[in-house]
Parts: C-alpha cells; structure tokens; sequence
C-alpha cells in the first residue's frame, strides 16, 4: 500500500465531523493502510485518544491539525473586502519538536487569536515551523481561495511564501475531490503551480465521517450543529457523499493524472514520527527557603505537625512517619505535598474556611501533619497505601474541600504563586447522549415533538455508572423494540441517532479541576478558551494526570460556608470564639441528637432513609457515623442488618480466626472498609501494603483471572514475592477461603474509609452547631440554599418543630441574608422573591447610612432611584 489519509476530522471536530476514533482507526487498518493523520478543525482534543489508539492497532499515528488562519493579524477583528475572515491551513508533526510546536500555534489560536474561530496567523507560523509539514488544504484554503478568485499569480506567490517558511519538501499542494465542480478548477491551477514552483504535491480526502452509509447521519449531525432542519435549503451540507474514509484504490480512480501526489501521502507518514510520554511526572518545584532543600524542608514541617498533633505520643507515630516520608521521596512527590501544603496554610492564613479532608488522602500521616487534613489517620486505622501505593505507579490524588465562596480566592493565589501561563483549568466534553440525540434527530427532521419525546422517554434515565445506550434500550423495553421492528418513523431517528449518540457535543470548564506545570502549560497540553472565556487544556482530566501533569481538584463545598457563617454568628450574638476544627468529638448529646432521627441540616445523613438509618443505628461515636455513611449505599446496605446485629450483640460477635478481632471490632465484625480488605490480607497472609491495595483493587474492579492468582497467594503464599500466605501463619485453608470469599463480596462494595470519616467529621461538626446554636445554624443554612423555595420551606419547618421563632423579613432589623437575633431568626430579603440582592443590600445600606426607616411613605422616599420597584415593594409588604 502506499497511501495515507493525511486530512480527517474526527469526533473532535465537534458536531462536524463524526468519525469516531476506534472506528476510524480499525477501518483504516481493514484497507491495509500503515498510517492514518488527524486533523481536526483548530483543536488537538482528540490527538491523545488516536495516538493510543493508532498505536494500539498497529497503526502510525500522525498529530496534525485544520488550522484557521488569519488574513492578516491574528488580533484583528476586521475583514477587508474580498478576503474571508480566516483560511484553512494543515499541519501535520514530522517528530516531538513539530508536536511541541503544533500545541503552541493551536494555544496561541485560543488564547490571541479566538474570532468566531481560534485563529493565528503567519507571523505565528513562522515562528513555530520547525518539525512541521505543511498542505495548502481544502478549497478554503489561502492558496485555492486565491485561485478560486482569479488571482493565480497571487496564489503562487502565496505558495512560494509557505514553501519558503517551511523549506523545500515541508509544504505541498493539497489536490481533493468530491465531485465539485469547483475542485476541478482549483486543481487544474495547483498542478500548474506545481509545474512552474517544483512544489510539491499530494492527494487528500477531507474525511468527516467512516463509511459511505454515514453521510446521512452526518448530515443530520450538521443540522444539530447549525440548527437547521433537514429540509432546509440555505444551511451547510457537504455534497455528493464522498467525504469517508476511502481506499487507496478509489483514491487512485480518483487521481489517474496525480500518481505521485497519491505517493507522496506514504512519504509523508513514513516522516511522521511523535512519541507522546506517559507517566513521566512533570510536577512544578516549590521554592524553599534559603538552607534547605525540598525535602528536608518538607521533613522538618512535618515533624513540627506531628508535636503539634501528638504531644507525647509523638514517639510511637514517628516511624509511620518516617514510612510515609521514605515513599513520598522515592516516588518524587515531594514537591507535590508542598505545593499542596502551602496553598492550604494560604487559605487558612486568610480565614478560608478548609475541609477536614476528603477521599483516601485523609490515610497519610504526612498531609495530617502538614494541616492538609484534619482526620487523625492513627486513630480511625486508616491506611496510607490506599492513598499512595509504592508498588503501583500513580500520581496522588489530594482533592481539598474550601468553602463555596472563597474557594476562588485560593486558586488566584495559586495562579499568582506559579504565574497565569503555568496555571489552567481543565476541559470538559458534553456528548450526544441517547435521550438527547433522539430529540435532536427528531426535531433536525421536523417530526413533531410529542411523538419524538415519546420514542426518548422509553430510554431509561443514566445513572452514575450505568449509561443506557440505544441499543441497550432496544434489548431491554420490549415496546421499543417492537416500535422500531413495526414502525417506519420511529425505525428512521433511531437509525440515524444511532452513528451519532456518544459524539461529543461542546466543550465545558471543570468546575473544580486545575493543573499547575513548572513551565508554561502549552508546552505540555495544547490550551483552549471555554464558554466563559477561560482558558482550559485540550485534554481532560485524566489525559492530564496520564501526561504526568500536577492536576488537583479544588471544590466547593457549602456546607464548609455554613459552619464559617454560622461561627461568625455566635460570636456576634454571643461572644464565644469556636474552632470548629477542636470542638469535642465525644458529646453524648450530640450523638443523641444525631441518633433522634431529626437530621435536617446534619451534612450527609438529612435524607429520609438516612434520619431513619440513624434511629436503628443509635450511633455514639464518630466510628458509628463512619460506618453508616459507608453502608447507606446500593450494595453496602445489604449488610446493615449484620452491622446493626453485631452493634447490638456484641457479645455474641465471632472471628474465624483470632487475628481478624484487631481488624473488625470496630465495625462488629463486618468488613466494611476498602482498608479493612486490605489489612486482612496483610496480617494474615504476610502481603505488603502495597500489595494489599493491589489485591483490593482486583477486586473492586471484579478482575477473575487476577483474584484466582491472589486466592493461591492468600491461602498458600509466594515466595518469589515474599508471601508468607495464610497457611504459614497457622489458618486452615478452609479457614482462608472462606475469608477470601467473604472478601469478594465485600470488596465490590467496600467503602474508602479514609472518606467517610472526613465527611463524618464534617456532619458531626454540623450537628453540634445545629444542637448548641440551632438558631444560628439554621440561619446560616437557610442562607446558603436562597436559590432553592423547596429546601427553605423544608428548613421552616425544621425551625418550628425546634421552637425556633422565624420573624419577617425588616428593613430596619433584618438583612438580605437569614440572621439569628435575640428574638428568634429574621427572614432574609435576598429570599423574598423579587426583591433581589442589589435591592436589599442598597436597603441595609441607607438605613446604616441614615437610620431606620419610621413609615411606609418615607421608605419610599429614601429609596427612590436604588431600583426599589413597585413589585418589591409589594412583596415585602406580603412577606410580613
């Protein structure tokens, strides 16, 4: 074979093209073909996908891209008669410097250039050339779009300065055809550019879909793009049905008179060479202070926190301590826990309300010591392992919970500490998802929209997981099935949704999601603009952490502003300061509160089931509200009897070995924990930690092949991996397969420890102020939800049946925000609808200014010209 397609839009070249990846790849393979190029239309999303893809199938992958360039400058936003506002232009990457020189020229499209599309221009080209190949592209390119307006000698001179830019051999003309009529006009003058310049030339389908059969659907899928119906006849389509994925025997049909220009596509792939690295860590440095270095800097923060912390029992934790700092700089994290470390201190420096932890990072003594967490890892027998495992290569996931309205604050600081260009947040994709597809196809077909919703609504709604798909539809609702068997209609969306569902639709933001790199970010990842404006990467979230890059999740979390807000309160109303970080965990009353049932407001147990769970649970420490926020979920509620039986019988409680008691006793016997699975696989069969997490992992990930090889390993050891087994240790192999087995089924299920209790502490925290200071607290609460009348009504009531008083809202005592006065809580005016936050903040602000308000008519008067109207006006009245 000697022919390569060198111009394809894939998925990525969002609602445009619909050539799916995998689909793409395997048929260029069935043709017989050694290489396959993507192009997208100004992006590099999908580069990463292919790459692996390709080399998965045996198959070169060649990084390219579609670019739009600029007439002029990239930064003007003028078009001069007679010129479009941007041509189209490929480049494809001959080796790593081209590959690093592509990202840089697609960023700089996003980031300088974006007008109506993410364009650049020459002078950015020019710039960046090196390891590039350059083709002239399609019929929107500079150099046919020239031709196409009888300027040819304009043309060659355009295609002098490209071959000029790229050097000889590096640029070539682009000849296609799809039956156009135009085409044969711009490929008639290529060749003749060819002829008097020797510039080269090469033959190109502008693929946008895989087979021919698709065109319709894609059709369909231009219409969504645009908004357009099908029958529509002034929208965009691409004629004649020849823009698929074509053998090299119907590309030579096509091109009798360009042999070499065919030749050339193998030539040019043969040149092609990126390797793309994976798993290398590329994390920033943390500058430390003069004398040391990171990691004795690291070392003494931490045994600072660990005094702090552990007072005299410092001594007995210091070699867990030691364990942890010994991996931590064998797997060059080091940098990582003081990146990660310093914009904690900043956000609790400036009164940033910070979580106490959240996922497995809560198991390492280390971030409990640096004040990362706030979960004593020691106590509740969480396992660091978990969380950083040294005989599985991953980068350590920190994700930190700061309070909803600050949270922005800590990510300007990180972006002021390791500079804009070396800060990003990450893309997201929204895709074509059966319900949705099914409603677009329709109304792209003008079908009316009842009978559409009707064929959408007997898809089962997705659930975290569980994505249901046409087809899996199709298999499980009989009467779908039936309909498309029988019914011409509903047989035609369903057969042109089908190619389309899974497409991705349009680009989002991550709302928590930020990479910091040690240089700037489109060295590593091409950058992006989202809807809002920012600049993100290319790649998501888990290209990211493939590509070695410092991602970290910095969320949102309310309820941390209720408990600030709430604090803040008491010790306006009443004087006292609480560290709501050092308040007593061991409050029988709290717990009483909390095993009442009445939960409303308590993070993670105010559901229904949950306030019922805790009556039955009746739990009295913060290992009680651990377990029962694991098991209050599908698969773990299956063994709540069990635990319940065991919490109220704990005499009768048994072990079928001795050596699980230390493991189980705290959860009565029952495994419960991803921790527990691992310890017991530890204590009884000799694994190291490191090997216990990856036995836990088969597990989860119900791996048979791998859990019959660890069932051999469990119950009679390896030596070659220095298991002693279980037999070694004096447990029958009954015994041990029982347990095994118990193990499985448990382990699908098994909940993160480390996380429940960070969350656990978070509700007890909740609890406390809701039974200390309810009124307080609910007014905080009630503030944080002014956007949801269903959740302040449910609130109200919660007030009531506690005896709180809820006042109207006051324009001479009350605020915009719920506030708990001496008398009870006044409603805030930020809830009354149609009063607003700038009317209600401009009331407490003249009456601070100028004193109360003593009559209706003088209210009036002073907010005259503040936006107060009529219907506010009214509302209030109404509210009280």
């Amino acid at each position: 074979m000697s022919f390569v397609h060198l111009h394809v839009h894939t998925e990525y070249s969002l609602l445009d093209g619909s050539n799916k990846i995998k689909e793409y790849v395997r048929r260029v393979k069935e043709l017989g073909m050694t290489a396959a190029a993507i192009t997208d239309h100004g992006v590099m999303f999908g580069v990463i996908d292919f790459y692996r893809e390709a080399k998965a199938q045996g198959i070169n992958p060649i990084i390219g891209c579609e670019l739009y360039v600029a007439p002029h400058s990239r930064f003007d936003r003028k078009v001069q008669p007679g010129e479009d506002r941007y041509y189209h232009l490929i480049l494809l990457a001959e080796n790593d410097k081209g590959y690093e020189n592509l990202m840089k020229i697609v960023s700089i499209g996003y980031v300088d250039g974006f007008y109506y599309k993410p364009r650049v221009d020459f002078e950015t080209i020019e710039r960046y050339h090196e390891g590039l190949i350059c083709l002239s592209a399609c019929v929107a390119g500079e150099v046919p779009r020239l031709i196409q307006r009888g300027r040819y000698e304009e043309a060659k001179e355009c295609a002098l300065r490209y071959e000029a830019c790229f050097g000889k051999d590096n640029y070539f003309l682009e000849l296609q055809d799809h039956g156009l009529p135009i085409q044969k006009d711009v490929n008639t003058a290529l060749l003749r550019i060819h002829q008097e310049t020797g510039i080269g030339l090469v033959a190109t389908n502008d693929c946008h879909y895989t087979y021919k059969e698709d065109d319709k659907p894609h059709d369909v899928l231009l219409c969504i793009q645009t908004g357009k119906k099908i029958q529509d006849e002034d929208r965009l389509r691409y004629e004649g049905g020849q823009y698929y994925v074509k053998s090299e025997e119907e590309m030579r049909s096509l091109f009798p008179y360009a042999g070499e220009a065919l030749d050339n596509t193998q030539r040019i792939a043969d040149r092609c060479h990126v390797e793309i690295e994976f798993g290398v860590l590329k994390l920033p440095h943390y500058d430390v202070p003069e004398g040391y270095d990171a990691y004795g800097y690291l070392r003494e923060l931490c045994f600072k926190g660990l005094k702090e912390r552990y007072g005299d029992r410092a001594k007995e934790v210091k070699p867990d301590l030691e364990h942890e700092l010994e991996i931590i700089s064998a797997m060059k994290y080091v940098d990582y826990f003081l990146i990660v470390w310093d914009f904690i201190a900043y956000a609790r420096s400036q009164g940033i309300p910070v979580g106490p932890g959240r996922g497995s990072a809560a198991g390492s003594l280390v971030a409990y010591c640096l004040g990362i967490t706030n979960v004593d890892p020691v106590r509740y027998s969480l396992v660091f392992e978990r969380f950083l495992n040294p005989e599985r290569v991953t980068m350590p996931d920190i994700d930190v919970d700061f309070c909803v309205e600050r949270r922005g604050e800590v990510i300007d600081y990180v972006v002021r500490k390791y500079g804009e260009e070396c800060v990003t947040q990450i893309v997201t994709f929204g895709t074509l998802k059966a319900k949705g597809v099914i409603r677009d196809v329709g109304r792209v077909l003008d079908i009316p929209y009842a009978f559409v919703d009707q064929i959408a609504r007997m898809i089962p709604d997705e659930r975290p997981g569980i994505p249901y798909t046409i087809d899996r539809a199709l298999e499980i609702n009989k009467e779908l099935k039936d309909r498309y068997d029988q019914e011409e209609e509903v047989r035609r969306i369903i057969d042109l949704a089908r190619p389309l569902e899974g497409l991705p639709r349009q680009t989002g933001m991550h709302p928590a999601g930020v990479v910091i790199a040690e240089r700037p970010m489109d060295e590593f990842v091409p950058l992006a603009r989202s809807k809002e404006g920012n600049i993100v990467t290319q790649f998501t979230m888990t290209t990211i952490e493939e590509l070695g890059l410092l991602k970290m999740d910095f969320l949102g979390l309310r309820t941390l502003t209720v408990l600030a807000d709430a604090v803040n309160m008491i010790r306006d109303n009443h004087g006292i300061s609480i560290d709501i970080d050092h308040i007593p965990f061991d409050d029988g009353k709290v717990y009483e509160s909390i095993a009442s049932g009445i939960c409303d407001g308590v993070f993670q147990l105010e559901s229904e089931g949950m306030q019922n769970f805790m009556k039955e649970l009746a739990p009295s420490s913060l290992e009680d509200i651990i377990a029962g926020i694991s098991l209050y979920r599908p698969g773990p509620m299956d063994f709540i009897p069990n635990y319940l039986k065991g919490k109220n019988n704990q005499d009768e409680i048994t072990y079928r070995t001795p050596e699980l008691e230390p493991i189980l006793s705290p959860t009565y016997g029952c495994i419960v924990y991803q921790e527990q699975v691992m310890q017991i696989v530890r204590d009884l069969a000799g694994y190291s930690m490191g090997q216990s997490d990856n036995v836990r992992r088969a597990m989860s990930k119900k791996k048979l092949d791998v859990m019959q090889k660890e069932r051999r390993r469990f119950v009679y050891g390896d030596e070659a991996d220095g298991v002693k087994g279980c037999l070694a240790n004096g447990i029958s192999e009954e015994v041990a397969d029982h347990i095994f087995d118990e193990m499985i089924d448990f382990a699908k299920y098994a909940f993160n420890k480390a996380h429940a209790a960070s969350y656990a502490v978070v509700a007890y925290q909740t609890a406390y102020l809701k039974y200390y200071y309810p009124a307080e607290f609910f007014a905080a609460l009630m503030t944080s939800v002014l956007d949801s009348t269903v959740k302040i009504t449910r609130y109200i009531h919660a007030c009531r049946n506690m005896g709180l008083e809820l006042l109207p809202p006051d324009v001479n005592t009350g605020g915009g925000q719920f506030l708990a006065l001496e008398k009870g809580i006044h409603y805030g005016m930020y809830a009354v609808r149609g009063v607003g936050m700038a009317v209600a903040d401009s009331i407490v602000a003249e009456r601070e200014k100028n004193g109360p308000f003593s009559t209706l008519e003088e209210f009036i008067t002073r907010m005259e010209g503040r936006d107060l109207n009529r219907r506010a006006v009214e509302n209030l009245i109404k509210a009280g």
